[in-house]
């Protein structure tokens, strides 16, 4: 058992705690992005529900149903970046469309997605039957590709593209940012029924994602776990839970794997050795900026795009110290130094190049040439984006007391913008607005106050 888990301890730690009969009710799986942490949870999950032994390559007909993610006794929730997975996925199925085990691996992609439109999750909600007659669709073209032949390459590209776009619609529209409290209090009436086998498993990905009513409710269900149900949360920022969850959860924690680790999970899984670039996404990881270069915005173009926004907005707060002190006084060196950023690479068009110190221009800029952010995770890859162009153009300047406050501003602004997006489903436009001007006027008047005192 995980064996399909590398270059991490916990999967070792958890198969001794199952064989040892010492594994917890509830647990947390804490670590950075692409470090196996659902991949442990969804292995944890076919073991626990074993009619045999938990073999990773038993054939029970529980272990076949939780390798396809068809098991009745597997609850998926929480939010994570499909998309990208998605298309890698089918990628390396159309690079192997005679493998079988590529395909299954597209239809797990699949899967796990429609896993979070669970009719008990969904039933009573406005959009159920919207969203419901979606996921059925998407099933049906599911079960029309798992049938078709793998001898025709062109049907089976054209199978996958309309696949891949009817589950980026199913993600778009039906995926909260957080976890609403009506699917925790579901969740828990159905963890209470009776298992169809061995064992329920609720998997929560990205569980600090949740509003406090939505934690709350959670922690009802951690206090009194039904005994044949196991609850796995998922965090890459585990202190965002209440300390009243972590406190009932045990922690297996999970580090960034070396380079050369990732490179074979990449060969293992996606058949490649191919990473574009330096390779480096979220945290540095090869597995993330892999998955993260099939979607349709480059990490190279937001890193531009994050260069053109932070050079508007020192551009914007200039204006305002223009506008509130009467003439045209020197640059505070924070703003100098931000309005210098090199705005080149990437995809970026000739007239991004250039700040533009007015909001609407620079942001309808920002939005033209990142597609409107289509993708659910793209905002939140550019805010992180922003954060390190501002950091790295600040240098020295980072360490003065001015310096300091305009990163705790650009840290503060770019975080509330990421959440109001990704979590609250405010459109992106409106949140890059509010990022716009709030953090020029917070760094006008920080300069301000520098140069008064």
């Amino acid at each position: 058992m995980f064996e399909n888990l590398l270059g991490q301890e916990a999967g070792g730690a958890l198969a001794a705690d199952i064989a040892g009969g010492a594994l917890p009710r509830a647990l947390l799986f804490q670590g950075p992005a692409a470090s196996g942490k659902g991949t442990a949870a969804l292995e944890l999950a076919r073991v626990l529900s074993c009619g045999q032994r938990g073999a990773w390559n038993c054939a029970c007909p529980s272990c076949e149903r939780h390798r396809a993610l068809t098991h009745g006794d597997l609850c998926l929730m929480g939010a994570r970046p499909f998309s990208a997975e998605l298309a890698a996925s089918e990628s390396a199925f159309l690079r192997e469309s005679s493998s079988a085990a590529a395909k299954t691996l597209f239809i797990r992609a699949l899967r796990k997605l429609l896993g979070r439109f669970n009719p008990i999750l969904w039933e009573g909600h406005r959009d159920c039957a919207k969203l419901s007659g979606a996921a059925a669709a998407l099933e049906e073209g599911l079960a029309v590709f798992t049938a078709a032949p793998l001898d025709d390459l062109e049907a089976l590209s054209k199978l996958t593209g309309g696949l891949r776009e009817a589950a980026l619609k199913l993600e778009t529209d039906g995926i909260p940012g957080l976890i609403p409290i009506d699917q925790i209090r579901k969740v828990n009436w159905w963890s209470r029924l009776a298992p169809t086998g061995k064992a329920k498993v609720i998997i929560i990905e990205n569980a600090e994602r949740m509003l406090d009513p939505a934690k709350n409710s959670l922690l009802k269900l951690l206090e009194e776990p039904p005994a044949h149900t196991t609850i796995v949360l998922t965090s890459a920022r585990p202190r965002a839970l209440l300390q009243t969850v972590l406190s009932r959860l045990r922690p297996y924690r999970f580090a960034a794997r070396p380079p050369e680790v990732e490179r074979e999970v990449l060969r293992r899984i996606f058949k490649t050795g191919e990473v574009k670039g330096d390779g480096a996404g979220a945290g540095g990881s090869l597995i993330a900026g892999y998955l993260n270069s099939f979607l349709p915005v480059s990490e190279e173009t937001l890193a531009a795009l994050a260069g053109f926004f932070a050079a508007s907005v020192a551009a914007g707060a200039g204006r305002l110290l223009v506008r509130q002190g009467g003439g045209v006084p020197p640059a505070p060196p924070p703003l100098a130094l931000l309005g210098a950023i090199p705005r080149g690479g990437g995809n970026v068009p000739e007239g991004l190049r250039e700040p533009k110190a007015d909001c609407k221009a620079a942001c309808d800029a920002v939005l033209a040439a990142a597609e409107d952010f289509s993708i659910p995770s793209l905002f939140s890859r550019f805010c992180a984006a922003l954060r390190g162009r501002v950091l790295a153009a600040l240098g020295e300047e980072a360490a003065s007391p001015l310096g300091l406050h305009c990163i705790a501003i650009w840290k503060k602004e770019s975080a509330h913008a990421d959440a109001a997006v990704s979590l609250y489903n405010q459109k992106s436009l409106a949140a890059l607005e509010r990022l716009f001007t709030v953090t020029a006027s917070e760094l006008a008047a920080a300069c301000a106050r520098e140069a008064a005192a």
